[in-house]
């Protein structure tokens, strides 16, 4: 079988409240709560005697079901990545949520300070802008304008 659907993200950071509170403006909910560690963790995530409080947030309604983790590690010490922000970096790049109303959540993340990092776009059929997510990790959303087209 292929892929279904996307399930989650997780992403590491010092400041879980704050975290949650991005988040919670893009209208995920705190589900559940956890402090995760042990041999078998440790094995998994492959790192030696780990700990981390792991907080799940929800899209509340969302179809799949779709997650935001955070990671805040008590052991080891997370590792601050320089180049975080950069979208010319290898590897991961960047989130994007879709959006019914571009100009409705923007206007919510900048009342809450949030900052945009370029003005919003058009581009193939959506409307894009980037914000400074937690951590610095770079957050996408779009609103689609026009389906898709088939391949």
């Amino acid at each position: 079988m292929m892929v279904r659907h996307f399930d989650h993200v997780t992403i590491v950071v010092r400041d879980v409240d704050k975290a949650k509170a991005f988040f919670a403006l893009l209208g995920f909910q705190e589900d559940h709560a956890m402090v995760i560690s042990g041999e078998k963790l440790s094995t998994y995530m492959g790192i030696n005697d780990m700990e981390a409080d792991h907080v799940t947030l929800v899209l509340k309604d969302a179809s799949p079901r779709l997650e935001v983790q955070l990671l805040k590690y008590h052991r080891p010490e997370a590792l601050a990545d320089p180049a975080i922000g950069r979208l010319d970096r290898v590897g991961f790049n960047h989130i994007c949520f879709a959006v019914d109303d571009l100009d409705a959540v923007v206007e919510t993340l900048v009342d809450h300070g949030m900052t945009l990092l370029n003005d919003i776009m058009e581009f193939d059929g959506r409307r894009l802008v980037f914000v400074a997510g937690p951590e610095r990790i770079t957050v996408e959303l779009a609103e689609r304008r026009r389906a898709h087209p088939a391949p």
